[in-house]
């Protein structure tokens, strides 16, 4: 079912009906997008959840200014970025840094089945600024256009193309850098 269909079953009533199709159809895309953010599946898999619930209460005030994937992703991105932020401010706290928690999550995590150019990869993604993280991320793991990306996080596509450039100089650096160590 195409989200047009998804978006007429939600006006002509069956908002329930409608919901299921969207949790139906987004959940993987969304798990996977949040995925790629926490680096840990039981927190992704708490994430969705409250992700899901913010859709159900905002879909009455969703107006169809934009596609209905690049709003769920607008939505999970931001509850993404968010959980993030908690989590800095609760490492702060505890004098701890967020990304060698990240880190020890990849490490950590029993669901992860990559290699170990996968782990790299993962590890120096984490690494990058919060704004590289999330373009490289919606460009390179979701596949999506800069124009999608520019609706989703309200930037220009000259800037995204440009965090996209430093994100991956970065990355390609880190992973030289650590695979040399080894």
């Amino acid at each position: 079912m195409d989200d047009k269909e998804i978006l007429e079953i939600y006006g002509s009533g069956q908002r329930e009906a409608a919901f299921n199709q969207i949790v139906a159809k987004y959940s993987e895309k969304l798990y996977w997008l949040v995925r790629h953010f926490l680096c840990s599946h039981e927190d992704t898999d708490d994430l969705l959840q409250e992700i899901f619930v913010k859709v159900w209460q905002s879909l009455p005030s969703f107006r169809g200014e934009s596609k209905l994937y690049t709003w769920l992703y607008a939505i999970a991105t931001n509850q993404a970025l968010n959980f993030l932020h908690k989590q800095k401010i609760r490492a702060a706290l505890n004098f701890k840094d967020l990304s060698t928690e990240m880190e020890n999550k990849i490490d950590e995590d029993p669901y992860f089945n990559g290699d170990q150019a996968q782990r790299l990869l993962l590890k120096a993604i984490g690494r990058l600024p919060e704004k590289q993280r999330t373009v490289f991320s919606l460009r390179y793991f979701e596949d999506l256009s800069y124009e999608d990306i520019s609706e989703i996080l309200g930037t220009s596509v000259g800037a995204l193309k440009a965090s996209y450039h430093f994100a991956t100089e970065k990355i390609k650096d880190d992973i030289k850098k650590y695979s040399e160590s080894d």
